[in-house]
């Protein structure tokens, strides 16, 4: 359900093509909401797709991008 979601999410959303780690997304949103309050799961999983753009379109591999920004989210929500 959730591979089906992405595919056609991503491509109405003109990126199509574009991997997804569900498991990934999901569990970031796990931290934070655990970590933090339930509600900063949205939030932090729209925050971290945001700085990634951003860094994707500064030349950052997406990839790499996406890596850091979960890694960076993730260890502020251990902090929280």
């Amino acid at each position: 359900m959730l591979a089906d979601w992405s595919a056609t999410l991503t491509r109405e959303l003109g990126v199509a093509g574009l991997t997804i780690d569900v498991d990934e997304v999901l569990a970031l949103a796990g931290v934070a909401a655990r970590a933090v309050v339930r509600p900063a799961a949205p939030l932090t999983t729209f925050v971290v797709g945001y700085a990634a753009g951003l860094a994707a379109a500064a030349g950052v591999e997406p990839d790499r991008a996406v890596r850091e920004a979960i890694a960076t989210a993730a260890a502020l929500a251990g902090r929280a």
